[in-house]
């Protein structure tokens, strides 16, 4: 789903800026996109981190079952089939925990949100670490998967709502990053407790390792503020004026001015619901970049990575050690995307990474339906695939999303991005054992045309968010 921008009758000078691919810059903006507060300080960053911890979960829990995926199919004796919705089954949770989201993040606060995340973080990973039961797992599972739709929602809204618009792309992008740190984490301790303990035993402790964190994360939590932006909002302005304070903001009564002057806006057009004409190209943006962040076959190497580096030739361990290079890579280049997205913006990072993301895809895929596979250029294709998704989609996403729904809606537009997100990935993952043993190399030839389609959406449709104050961005009409 994309949106047809020339649809409208009367566009808006913002929405004839999107169509043609400049910057969103309102005229009362500086060159930053922002009025007083041109910094980022270290509470800001520190609050920024702590909420990013919940990508860390995020990740550690996402990846950490692509270790124990052949240890459970033994222990529960799992068909393909039911094998894939055993690894979609948090998938599943993430759909509905990104769904029911938004509405509480609105009306509860961001904080409130983030801490029941955090206990349902500490929940699952006991009870998937001690499940008796395949019924068991799936339940646990299932729950890690609400904790994971819902972080995927607040987690980015929290974080843009502390950040200075200057630097809202690369502290949301913490959150990416975070979530990239969790997944090399889980590869990491999976190949060690691999190591340590037999198989039998070693799945159980790969799933009860992600409590630490998950504790960690709730005490974490606990300390941070309430997002001043939701605060003034919703009427506390003097809580919010002392948290802009707390944070260091250099003008916080030329912020809630800003915010007010939004709120008046929105309220002035009498109509806040999601699903209307006025937020017809964001919501079009938000489904699609959602959209393609999965149709690049992302999740499947993420969740099925040593069965990927197996089917290549690789033995057991050598293919926990490849995926661990996978997650050192991601991680890597998640890193140089935070000096990139600000500085470059959002759209020339999609650019260069769908052409890298298609044609390392496509030589994946031709590799994989030769008679004799080059490990070797496998391996290289997928961490170059790695590096330009985690340069690119990876950082771009969240970042996106979080930015290009108005105040009144931003909580409802994150909750539809990541909701579609994440039907997506259920599908893919649910779906790729059974698909790539039918069709083999081919499905990775289907996501690197996917890339190449991405790259046409990003030309024609998307708009440049870098650098424009949330109060200022303006996509209606």
């Amino acid at each position: 789903m994309t949106a047809d921008v020339s649809s409208f009758r009367h566009p808006h000078p913002v929405a004839m800026a999107a169509r043609a691919g400049t910057p969103l810059v309102h005229s009362g903006s500086t060159a930053a996109g922002e009025t007083g507060d041109a910094r980022v300080t270290a509470a800001i960053v520190l609050s920024a981190a702590g909420a990013a911890l919940g990508g860390l979960l995020f990740g550690f829990d996402t990846a950490v079952i692509s270790g124990a995926t052949q240890a459970l199919q033994a222990r529960f004796a799992l068909t393909d089939a039911s094998l894939g919705f055993t690894v979609a089954s948090a998938l599943i949770g993430t759909v509905i925990g990104s769904l029911l989201a938004g509405a509480p993040a609105d009306r509860f606060g961001r904080r409130a949100v983030m801490l029941s995340v955090a206990i349902a973080y500490v929940v699952s990973s006991l009870g998937t670490a001690l499940a008796a039961s395949w019924a068991m797992l799936i339940a646990f599972r299932f729950l890690g998967g609400l904790a994971i739709g819902a972080a995927s929602v607040v987690t980015p809204i929290y974080i843009a709502e502390v950040a200075p618009a200057r630097f809202r792309g690369r502290l949301v992008a913490m959150n990416q990053l975070n979530i990239v740190l969790g997944i090399l984490i889980a590869f990491l301790s999976n190949y060690l407790i691999a190591q340590a303990l037999p198989p039998e035993r070693a799945w159980r402790w790969m799933f009860g390792i992600v409590a630490v964190p998950s504790a960690l994360y709730l005490v974490v939590t606990l300390l941070l503020p309430e997002s001043p932006r939701w605060l003034a909002i919703h009427g506390a302005r003097e809580r919010a004026r002392a948290t802009m304070a707390r944070l260091g903001f250099l003008d916080p009564e030329g912020e809630l001015a800003r915010i007010d002057a939004a709120e008046r806006r929105e309220r002035g057009a009498g109509d806040v619901r999601l699903f209307q004409p006025a937020h017809r190209i964001a919501i079009g943006c938000a489904v699609a970049i959602a959209m393609f962040n999965q149709l690049s076959g992302i999740n499947a190497l993420l969740y099925y990575a040593p069965r990927i580096f197996e089917l290549a030739g690789a033995g057991a361990d050598s293919a926990l050690l490849q995926s661990i290079a996978v997650g050192g890579t991601n991680l890597l280049f998640t890193m140089l995307s935070l000096f990139l997205i600000d500085r470059f913006g959002r759209k020339p990072l999609l650019y260069v990474g769908s052409v890298v993301c298609a044609a390392t895809l496509l030589l994946v895929g031709w590799q994989l339906e030769r008679a004799a596979p080059d490990g070797t250029l496998i391996l290289a294709g997928l961490l170059g695939f790695i590096a330009a998704f985690a340069v690119s989609q990876g950082a771009v996403i969240w970042v996106f999303i979080s930015e290009v729904f108005p105040s009144a809606v931003r909580g409802k537009g994150q909750a539809l991005g990541s909701t579609t997100h994440w039907v997506m990935a259920a599908a893919i993952t649910w779906l790729f054992p059974v698909v790539a043993g039918s069709l083999g190399g081919w499905v990775f030839a289907f996501f690197g045309a996917m890339m190449a389609l991405q790259f046409v959406w990003t030309w024609r449709v998307m708009p440049e968010t870098n650098g424009i104050a949330l109060e200022d961005m303006d996509l209606s009409r």
